[in-house]
């Protein structure tokens, strides 16, 4: 079942950002393989997926919400997370949404399919691919530490990522390390 493989690579790099003991928000859960290991970083997880199956095994790992987030609203109005992680998944009315519930000094981590993976496998539609520079668009209001877009290998796919942080209310420069000490 999806959700059940080893963390992202591009979420284990960048989560060093993640204040220590935040409150994480994992869209597109799945079974819970970014719940698991965010967890055990000591994060205060919740997840959203609208497989029930999937929200039954991730419950293991923190508070899990069954919605479909597509064509129901959004289940969590005026909260915000120290981070939210989003992971092969896209659904582009709701970019503004997942941007929003990021608090002062939150860290979005968010990677997915790209333009270009319809030559190569699934996804191939477009409603599923972002095109290029998308994510920079959608995170404007965000400090970007990381950006990539582009074409791996094993399994053959383009990707398009983003490490991000809403800036904090503060004068003073703010410091996000490229790579955890």
């Amino acid at each position: 079942m999806h959700g059940t493989e080893n963390p992202s690579a591009w979420l284990q790099r960048w989560a060093h950002l993640i204040t220590p003991g935040s409150r994480v928000l994992d869209v597109a859960c799945g079974a819970g393989r970014h719940m698991r290991w965010l967890a055990a970083q000591g994060h205060a997880v919740t997840g959203v997926d609208r497989n029930p199956d999937a929200v039954a095994l991730a419950q293991a790992f923190g508070s899990v919400n069954c919605a479909d987030i597509e064509n129901g609203p959004w289940p969590f109005p005026g909260q915000s997370y120290g981070a939210v992680i989003v992971t092969h998944y896209l659904w582009r009315p709701l970019l503004p949404q997942i941007v929003q519930s990021l608090a002062p000094g939150g860290v979005l981590i968010y990677e997915t399919f790209a333009t270009g993976n319809e030559t190569v496998g699934k996804p191939s539609r477009p409603d599923f691919l972002l095109q290029p520079g998308e994510l920079l668009r959608a995170t404007e209001g965000l400090h970007t530490v990381a950006y990539e877009n582009g074409f791996e290998t094993l399994p053959d796919r383009f990707m398009q990522r983003i490490a991000a942080v809403r800036p904090l209310p503060t004068a003073d420069a703010e410091r996000w390390l490229l790579r955890a000490n």
